[in-house]
């Protein structure tokens, strides 16, 4: 019998290599090495966070001084059904784990992020979207049922229908409810490992939402980007993208093109360089003057592709942008970047979303990179979701310039919350405890944080970003709540 895994002492960093925590990293694989941590931490008078892959931007992954569960070695499929599409794994299987087990049987996730190394734990935890969100909603959206280990040790199933009030907090509560250890998730049927993509030259924010609201009816997927790095009558200008899933019969080589070999990403560039060596030579270009020439290419080399109509790609490929050129965010050493991402209801969209790009100018950091996305409602507790769009922005970070940074992004908060709109905890590096009281319907915010405390009533799972934005909230609320009936199993 292989020995429990120990906890070791590690600085652990944020994806973008902005904050860091030391934490007591232990990486269970099983639901009673998870408890044992829980028992541990109450011994201790630490906290518990929970890790997956790594990829919020900011500190939702990190917890300061106490153990961080890594989940990279609890990553099995558990079940699989080819007939009804139903996928049930562990919390630590990535996107890539779990599209390469199902394609060839003609199944693709409904909903997958820019990169396939997030895992299921992370990706409920923080209910992540996609480039369709307007089409097939948020990734918890079809999340058929789920397992959450509470921190007393109780093991509660949890589906739409069954605890459905914990289904609705846990799904984007940043983990901070329970654990998650299995999941199962409904995936969607496809005819062929390929995209009929569309792209499009736009000269404005507004022509972008235009053209958004032209194509959502056809389109499955949708998304924009901009060049960040202009203003006055060239802000806005950009790309779209539409794609589209194939029917069944539309490709005559649906055989081969379902085939995991044809969705491999290419590994090196221009046949050449290894793609790992390629963030070295990013680098360069990671100032003012270089991302100019870069959007502007871009934005040249897009115009000309637009023209030349539809075309095919790969499911991965149109998907896994980020992962490309591994490494490229080291590109941003040495201080490396936030990413700020604001959703605002559709209204009012096209200005918020111009001023916050000239506001980011105002200051002196302009966005390196921006993406548009059509965003609709969802059921969740505590979603970043809102009937319209959403900007992404890169925002590069110095060491002299973090607090400039900083500064700047709480006027970019004001914009955004004046405007009826929430930002997104995955990303999110600088929230306050003002900005969720403003985002929320206090009717929601209520109701987490009771269920925090019913269901964790010591506040053992807590990660700094927990700490940042819900402590002081908790911490100014009476204590004693109510009890609470869950149906729960003991075994593991």
């Amino acid at each position: 019998m292989s020995a429990k895994p120990a906890p070791t002492l590690q600085r652990v960093r944020s994806w973008g290599m902005v904050q860091e925590s030391r934490s007591y990293v232990v990486s269970p694989r099983t639901v009673e090495e998870i408890r044992d941590v829980f028992a541990a931490a109450r011994g201790r008078g630490c906290s518990v966070g929970c890790r997956g892959g790594g990829n919020s931007y900011g500190d939702a992954a990190l917890v300061a001084d106490g153990f961080l569960l890594d989940f990279r070695q609890m990553n099995r499929i558990l079940e699989w059904d080819p007939d009804k599409g139903l996928l049930r794994v562990e919390p630590g299987c990535t996107i890539r784990e779990a599209w390469r087990h199902t394609l060839e049987d003609g199944w693709w996730l409904p909903v997958v992020p820019g990169t396939m190394e997030v895992t299921f734990g992370g990706a409920a935890a923080m209910n992540i979207h996609g480039k369709n969100n307007f089409k097939l909603g948020t990734f918890g959206e079809n999340i058929v049922a789920f397992d959450l280990l509470l921190t007393d040790g109780r093991l509660i199933t949890c589906t739409p229908t069954e605890n459905r009030e914990i289904y609705l907090a846990a799904i984007g509560g940043l983990g901070m409810l329970g654990v998650f250890t299995s999941i199962t998730y409904r995936m969607k049927r496809v005819h062929s490992g390929l995209l009929e993509v569309e792209p499009f030259a736009v000269a404005s924010m507004e022509e972008t939402f235009e053209l958004f609201d032209r194509l959502e009816a056809d389109a499955d997927y949708l998304v924009g980007w901009h060049d960040g790095m202009v203003g006055g009558r060239s802000l806005g200008r950009g790309l779209v993208h539409r794609a589209r899933d194939l029917k069944d019969g539309e490709d005559p080589d649906a055989a081969t093109t379902l085939k995991l070999s044809h969705q491999n990403l290419p590994g090196r560039f221009f046949g050449v360089i290894p793609n790992s060596w390629l963030w070295a030579g990013l680098w360069f270009f990671l100032n003012d003057p270089g991302m100019r020439l870069v959007n502007a290419m871009k934005t040249w080399s897009g115009r000309r592709h637009a023209a030349k109509g539809v075309y095919r790609q790969a499911h991965a490929a149109y998907h896994f942008l980020l992962d490309y050129v591994p490494g490229w965010k080291k590109a941003y050493l040495p201080g490396g970047l936030i990413q700020f991402q604001a959703f605002v209801p559709k209204a009012h969209a096209v200005r918020v979303f111009e001023k916050l790009i000239e506001h980011a100018h105002r200051h002196g950091h302009p966005p390196y990179l921006c993406v548009t996305k059509r965003h609709k409602p969802d059921p969740f507790l505590m979603t970043h979701a809102v009937d319209g769009y959403s900007l992404a922005m890169d925002i590069k970070v110095t060491r002299r310039g973090k607090s400039a940074v900083w500064a700047m992004a709480e006027g970019m908060e004001e914009l955004v919350l004046d405007a009826g709109g929430r930002l997104y905890f995955a990303k999110d590096s600088v929230m306050r405890p003002s900005t969720v009281e403003r985002a929320y319907p206090r009717e929601n915010l209520e109701v987490f944080l009771r269920l925090k405390r019913e269901l964790d009533p010591d506040l053992l799972l807590e990660t700094d970003l927990f700490r940042r934005i819900f402590r002081p909230l908790l911490d100014a609320r009476p204590t004693k709540t109510p009890g609470m009936t869950t149906s729960s199993s003991s075994g593991a």
